[in-house]
């Protein structure tokens, strides 16, 4: 079975941050956002990966192609003009075959078991299922509207009226039978791929109980970093058994001073802490320079350039 990977977006709700780096190379907890999806991947067994770019896609291509990710073929599918969720994936239909595929984003954090999906999939009989995630949430992240075990609805698009309390987590397993219903242009894939296989065949769906975050936005990707409850480190130890790397809050890298205080905090590569500096509630990504004597609390810091974030809300990160 073969995997399709989303990356090709812009990341604009990410401005500043992905003013320069791709938002499937934006790190959390100092390990680029795109490995997580490759981890899970690679655990589950799916070792060939199609995977496509635009935004900085250059960027994306020469960091996989200068880590060591033993066991895992990956193919890139660059678009000079972006295609969307729906377009992007329609380009790949000769790449991904006559089979069943994983479609999964790249700005993720999660623990999804794609063994289990696989195996309800195939149990269910029908050409697609949803992995879903209940939120509380969900009226503005965007609700699933599901009825008999089937997913029927995205946000009421379609008027049936159906609410729930659950959300799209981002990951499916599809069959090619999706293509008949897709367009080679921009276009989304809720509108296209996944409305026509609800009128043609059912649209299942996979109930997933576990770690789920999205770090599309620059609060959730904060809290994904710092949040002690995120349960991210759980994933260290597999994740380097199956990808050689694994989630850090400090890295090795960073020059940091031995009387700064450093608190539930994140530092990147090469970052410098000057001395006397107290760091709290921060996220600082690779490079980041900080001034002797310098207070950085609650904030995501960037190229010189502090950005302060609200205070932390336990509810934005969900298990």
């Amino acid at each position: 079975m073969k995997a399709f990977v989303l990356a090709a977006g812009l990341g604009t709700r990410l401005t500043p941050l992905t003013d320069h780096t791709p938002k499937p190379l934006i790190p959390v907890l100092n390990i680029p956002s795109l490995f997580y999806t490759f981890f899970l991947l690679k655990q589950a067994g799916i070792t060939e990966i199609i995977c496509n770019i635009h935004h900085h896609g250059q960027a994306i291509r020469q960091c996989i192609e200068s880590r060591e990710l033993a066991g895992l073929t990956i193919i890139f599918s660059e678009e000079p003009v972006i295609l969307g969720t729906g377009g992007g994936l329609k380009k790949c239909e000769q790449l991904l075959g006559d089979d069943d595929f994983i479609l999964v984003n790249s700005d993720i954090i999660t623990d999804i078991d794609f063994n289990a999906l696989v195996q309800q999939h195939r149990l269910s009989g029908h050409p697609g299922t949803l992995v879903l995630f209940e939120s509380p949430d969900a009226a503005v992240i965007g609700h699933v509207g599901v009825e008999d075990g089937l997913v029927k609805d995205f946000r009421n698009l379609r008027n049936t009226g159906l609410f729930s309390s659950f959300i799209y987590t981002g990951a499916a397993i599809l069959s090619p039978k999706i293509f008949r219903f897709m367009k080679a242009e921009f276009s989304g894939i809720v509108d296209t791929g996944f409305t026509g296989l609800i009128d043609n065949g059912g649209l299942s769906f996979y109930r997933h109980e576990g770690l789920w975050m999205d770090i599309g936005t620059m609060q959730n990707y904060w809290l994904a970093n710092i949040n002690p409850n995120s349960r991210v480190t759980d994933l260290a130890k597999p994740m380097h058994l199956a990808i050689g790397h694994a989630p850090h809050s400090i890295s090795p890298e960073a020059i940091i001073s031995p009387d700064a205080l450093i608190a539930q905090s994140v530092i990147g590569k090469e970052c410098a802490i000057g001395a006397g500096c107290i760091i709290k509630n921060s996220v600082l990504l690779p490079g980041a320079i900080i001034k002797p004597g310098s207070s950085v609390v609650n904030a995501i810091v960037d190229h010189g350039r502090i950005i302060i974030m609200e205070e932390p809300k336990q509810n934005r990160i969900q298990r």
